[in-house]
């Protein structure tokens, strides 16, 4: 993960969410954004993680699958978490580097 901005994080996140809610369209997901960002947000172990792959997992191909997984991976990376004091992981790497 590349080191961002505040602005650039901002801005990555608002992608990250409009490729969600395309994916969640796509896949007819009973499931919206709320429930991600929720399940980001309070984390607590990696079955977490699959529970996100879970809700978009329809049986598509190889391909779009790849896709929906590396938008999961960087909604991880990028959305707010409660065990990070309410930061992105992206977040916490640009504190730690503005420290030094």
């Amino acid at each position: 993960m590349e080191t961002l901005t505040k602005q650039q994080i901002i801005e990555r996140r608002k992608e990250i969410e409009q490729e969600l809610l395309d994916f969640l369209k796509e896949t007819k997901s009973d499931f919206d954004l709320d429930d991600i960002k929720e399940i980001i947000y309070n984390e607590e172990d990696q079955d977490d993680l699959m529970d996100i792959i879970a809700m978009f997992d329809t049986g598509q191909d190889p391909i779009e699958l790849n896709n929906i997984l590396e938008t999961i991976n960087d909604a991880w990376n990028y959305f707010p978490h409660k065990i990070l004091g309410g930061l992105s992981p992206a977040e916490k790497i640009l504190e730690s580097q503005q420290k030094h």
